[in-house]
């Protein structure tokens, strides 16, 4: 079921939205590009069209971004869309699928949707979460499709461009390396989408909705290798993909300052939160921290002890800070953190350590805690708007049961 949404949330506190500070769906806290705005309001008027040239321009557009023919892209509503059709292509019923654990629900959800069979290989807290060959190999058994996630989702580490390429030369030649960057653009590691030419194997997907902003437009697309060009027609729901989603993402794609100013925050604020933050954090990318918080005193609380990420988030929720608990990753003791904007960055961590105190959670050093930085209104706040802050959140709460869409 989904999760309540930023207005729901406010209802049910007795506030406004404006007052509430909204990090737990890895949402863009700049928002779109100015450019999509105005790219989505001229498109508004054609809705009545279906998306046919759109989707042709888009297509070409994401090729000539990734030097590939547009045959090799495929268009889909949102980077879920994509790992259905991904699933479409290859999967046959019973056919099974190896997937990271903790990871992306999606991955999973569509499997089963195509009567596949789910297998698991862990990533290891002990490890830092590491991702690498062996790690996936140690669960190969032969499966149809294989995911990686680079970022991953919910810890933000990184499957090395080495690893992978050693990955696709070890499974079979009829294994799928299905490689996820919904957070591609928050990292300096080379793209899987580089390695396209040299391996019939490999698919890559990415979205809109992160780093360009348009989570709401639900706009994303596969990579896949030129021999696969025929398949995409046997396989795509038509028009599936919306025209002011069109529009808005070939915006989005020529405005380069605008993922710049976004990725720069978001780098910003992943440091930000590691160093002031009082608890341990997962060094990694994407616009999103891991934060690891022990166990919590539960008591006079309807929350179960075995769930401290859960009693953390309520309690934070409470002050006006939504977060993520990731319970449903399979890590009850840990939260999973959007970056903000600077002012909403700090107001989170400030909050946070606040909670950590108040329910005396186990991983928290208040000595390790930053001070409460009062440059909230006056410090730095390059890379930012005029309209950032705490009033500057947006949108509907990810669903519980899922990583968060792409």
């Amino acid at each position: 079921m989904p999760g309540k949404g930023i207005e729901e949330v406010a209802r049910d506190l007795g506030v406004e939205p404006a007052d509430l500070v909204k990090l737990s769906s890895n949402e863009n806290p700049h928002g779109p590009s100015p450019a999509a705005i105005e790219a989505a309001q001229s498109a508004a008027e054609g809705v009545h069209h279906y998306p046919k040239a759109s989707h042709t321009d888009l297509t070409a557009a994401v090729a000539e971004e990734w030097d590939v023919t547009p045959e090799q892209v495929w268009v889909s509503p949102g980077a879920d869309g994509s790992l259905d059709y991904v699933s479409r292509a290859v999967l046959e019923p019973g056919q099974a699928v190896l997937v990271p654990g903790p990871g992306f629900a999606y991955y999973s959800m569509s499997t089963r949707y195509h009567h596949g069979e789910v297998t698991t290989y862990e990533l290891h807290e002990a490890d830092g979460f590491q991702q690498d060959a062996a790690t996936v190999l140690s669960a190969y058994d032969g499966q149809r499709v294989v995911y990686v996630t680079s970022p991953h989702n919910p810890t933000g580490t990184e499957f090395p461009h080495d690893e992978l390429e050693e990955l696709l030369g070890a499974v079979d030649d009829d294994t799928l390396v299905a490689v996820d960057e919904a957070y591609g653009e928050y990292t300096d590691q080379p793209s899987a989408a580089t390695l396209l030419d040299d391996h019939d194997n490999l698919a890559v997907t990415r979205t809109f909705s992160k780093a360009y902003g348009l989570a709401g437009l639900r706009i994303g697309y596969a990579l896949v290798p030129e021999s696969w060009g025929a398949v995409y027609a046997q396989i795509n729901t038509p028009f599936a993909a919306n025209e002011v989603g069109l529009r808005a993402a070939l915006a989005a794609l020529e405005d380069d300052d605008h993922v710049e100013q976004s990725v720069e925050t978001a780098a910003w604020a992943r440091e930000y939160m590691a160093e002031r933050l009082g608890v341990p954090t997962v060094d990694g990318a994407g616009n999103f921290l891991l934060a690891k918080i022990g166990g919590v005193d539960t008591e006079g609380t309807n929350v179960d002890a075995d769930t401290p990420g859960a009693a953390v988030a309520a309690a934070a929720k409470r002050r006006g800070v939504i977060v993520r608990d990731t319970g449903s990753f399979g890590l009850p003791e840990h939260l999973r953190i959007t970056c903000g904007t600077r002012a909403e960055t700090r107001t989170a961590v400030e909050t946070l350590n606040d909670v950590f105190a108040e329910l005396d959670a186990t991983a928290f050093d208040p000595d390790a805690a930053g001070p409460p930085d009062t440059a909230a209104d006056g410090g730095d706040r390059s890379g930012e708007s005029a309209t950032d802050g705490p009033e500057a959140t947006d949108g509907g709460e990810t669903p519980q049961t899922e990583g968060d869409a792409s």
